[in-house]
């Protein structure tokens, strides 16, 4: 079960960091600030929360993917698993925030959460066991 928690917190790290391009790099295309629900008109008032927001994602990836490399070192799984959670679950409660806050984002919000959610009960079934 640990290995599969840990391939479900890189899967979900690497999701996050193709938000992170999505939202900080690319944002300004209207093929990908239409998947944001943003109107061309108001791309350049958004741009910056999406930028601040992309950075976020960047981060929560990157903590998802040291939790997993620490979580198979020998005497630092716990750890590791511990920052799984962290990275996963504010992945997850992220994705029912948007879920819950525009129904539009719904398929975005569970494309972005399950990964996460499987990770965090992945995490939580090793520490339990």
């Amino acid at each position: 079960m640990l290995i599969l928690a840990v391939v479900l917190a890189l899967l979900a790290a690497v999701l996050h960091v193709v938000i992170f391009v999505m939202e900080a790099v690319l944002f300004r295309r209207p093929d990908v600030h239409a998947r944001f629900a943003t109107r061309p008109q108001d791309v350049a008032a958004v741009a910056p929360w999406a930028l601040n927001q992309g950075f976020y994602n960047l981060f929560l990836g990157i903590g998802a993917a040291v939790g997993a490399g620490l979580a198979l070192v020998e005497g630092t799984r716990d750890t590791g698993l511990a920052l799984v959670l962290l990275a996963c679950g504010s992945m997850l409660a992220a994705a029912l925030v948007l879920g819950f806050s525009d129904r539009r984002m719904l398929r975005a919000a569970v494309t972005q959460g399950t990964v996460p959610l499987l990770a965090v009960v992945g995490a939580l079934v090793v520490l339990a066991g």
